[in-house]
This record gives C-alpha cells, sequence and structure tokens, in this order.
C-alpha cells in the first residue's frame, strides 16, 4: 500500500492506494513546513489519520518542501505517526511536474493560493523561476488576486455597486481587512478567499481585467525566462487555473505559447506517475 500527499498552503489531499489498485481519499488542512513546526504538523497528522498508517511507501509533495531542512520537518512529523519503509518528499512544484508532464519534457504551472512554474525535462526539474511570494511575487495566485481586489476596493478603484457588493456579501471592514493581512497569521489563505468574488463577477470588465492582467504578469515575469518556451507545452494545475480557465487561455493564446493540459489538482496525473514506476 503506498500513500500519496498532495499538500498546499490551504489543504492537503491524501490518495492511499491498495495493492489491489483501489484508491481512498483523505482532505486535510494544509501542511507547509514554512510556517508549521513538526509538532504542529504531527498533530494534524494524529488527529486526521485514525485508521491504517502503515504503508510500504509514502510520496509526500507540499509548498514549503524546497531544500533538506524544510523536507525534514515534514519527513520526521510523518515518521512519528506513520510507519514505513520509504518516505519521499517532494515540493509542489516537482508534484506538478510529474502530474502534467509524466515522463516528457514541458512546463508545469501552479496557480492556486500561491504560483509556481518550472521547466521540466522529463526526469528533473532543471529551471525555476522564483516566485517570491505574494508580497514580491506570486503573480497569477489566488493570494495575489485577492491582494489586487482588495486594493482596488479599498482605494475605490472599482465600480461603487461592485464596492458594496462586496461589503454586503462579506460584513467586514477596512480595519479588519487590514488586521487579517498584517497581523493574523495565513494572510495568503486570507486573501486568496477572495477570489470567489472575482469568479461571480468576472463577467464586469474591471473584475477580468484584474485576472487577465495577474496572467499576463506572471507569463512575462515567470515563463518568458525559459529558453524555447515557444517550442514546449505549457501545464497548468491549482484551483486559480481551472476556476479562471477562459482568461488563462486567452493570455497564453495572446503571448503565442503552446497551451497544454489545465488541472484542478495534480492528484489524478501523481497516481498515475506512481502506478507507472511501481
Amino acid at each position: 500500500m503506498i500513500l500519496i500527499a498532495d499538500s498546499g498552503t490551504t489543504k492537503t489531499e491524501w490518495c492511499m492506494i491498495n495493492d489491489g489498485g483501489t484508491s481512498e481519499t483523505l482532505i486535510t488542512p494544509g501542511i507547509n513546513p514554512f510556517y508549521q513546526e513538526e509538532e504542529n504538523i504531527s498533530a494534524i497528522l494524529q488527529k486526521e489519520f485514525t485508521a491504517t498508517k502503515k504503508f510500504d511507501s509514502i510520496y509526500f509533495y507540499g509548498a514549503g518542501c524546497i531544500n533538506k531542512e524544510k523536507q525534514d520537518i515534514v519527513r520526521n512529523s510523518l515518521m512519528q505517526v506513520f510507519e514505513a519503509k520509504h518516505i519521499f518528499i517532494g515540493s509542489d512544484l516537482l508534484a506538478a511536474a510529474h502530474s502534467m508532464c509524466q515522463d516528457q519534457s514541458g512546463i508545469a504551472c501552479i496557480l492556486g493560493t500561491g504560483s509556481n512554474s518550472c521547466c521540466y525535462n522529463g526526469n528533473e526539474i532543471v529551471a525555476n523561476v522564483s516566485p517570491l511570494g505574494f508580497i514580491l511575487g506570486d503573480e497569477g495566485s489566488g493570494a495575489v488576486l485577492g491582494k489586487k481586489l482588495i486594493g482596488d476596493i479599498l482605494k475605490k478603484q472599482l465600480p461603487q455597486s461592485l464596492i458594496n457588493d462586496f461589503f454586503e456579501i462579506y460584513h467586514t471592514t477596512a480595519a479588519e481587512i487590514l488586521e487579517n493581512v498584517y497581523k493574523k497569521p495565513f494572510p495568503s489563505r486570507y486573501l486568496a478567499d477572495f477570489t470567489k468574488f472575482l469568479s461571480k463577477n468576472i463577467k464586469h470588465p474591471e473584475i477580468e481585467n484584474i485576472v487577465i492582467k495577474s496572467f499576463h504578469e506572471f507569463v512575462i515575469r515567470n515563463l518568458q525566462q525559459y529558453p524555447g518556451i515557444e517550442q514546449m507545452p505549457i501545464h497548468f494545475t491549482g484551483s486559480i487555473a481551472f476556476h479562471f480557465e477562459l482568461q488563462l487561455r486567452k493570455v497564453i493564446e495572446e503571448q503565442n505559447l503552446i497551451l497544454g493540459n489545465i488541472e484542478r489538482a495534480p492528484m489524478k496525473g501523481l497516481i498515475r506517475y506512481h502506478n507507472n514506476k511501481s
């Protein structure tokens, strides 16, 4: 039996696959070693996994698992809860590459709460433009889209009708928004939640322009730095790519790039990838 995890800042999707090929899925809170210590992660696992805890292999892909130090935080947490012969820890970006590209070369992108991209040669990631997080980068991500929306709301850059609708839906104030962004934990999650408002009102030109402009920034500041980008398929995974597919397709076509697949989550491709490797 193997256990595959795809973990973002907001949630973690787990898939348990038994020897017969059947699978069971579990959703838990997000796990990110940049924000959580071993004991916090272990507590989540102990609470959520109440049955099977013995596996042949565990493949954990997660946001924040970008170096040995952060990977070891997750590895040690898993070892406290599970019994496994083999534990592999990889980044969420590698999950996107394995899922979307399989054994073929291409560009793998994540557009979710955060954003990221890489050039993959069919075996490993060979180039990555650092996303830098939602303050300095993360173009096209849910956090940045939410940030742009909130900025336009509070600075009254949108039609008053949209501003009124926003405050009627969220029952919040400018002071409360600033408190959540600047003083409370996980501001990226908080900001990304406002993409629901963008999706609901996407037919308004001002709202669609926020999304399209941010996707253009993602292409220009990230994808165009990869040599030979014009000849490679560009794949996307993540909730933002999925829910704003029409706007994403428009931007990729305007840049004369090759659009590959768009998937909401990488798990289906990860299952196929690891089944083929076993």
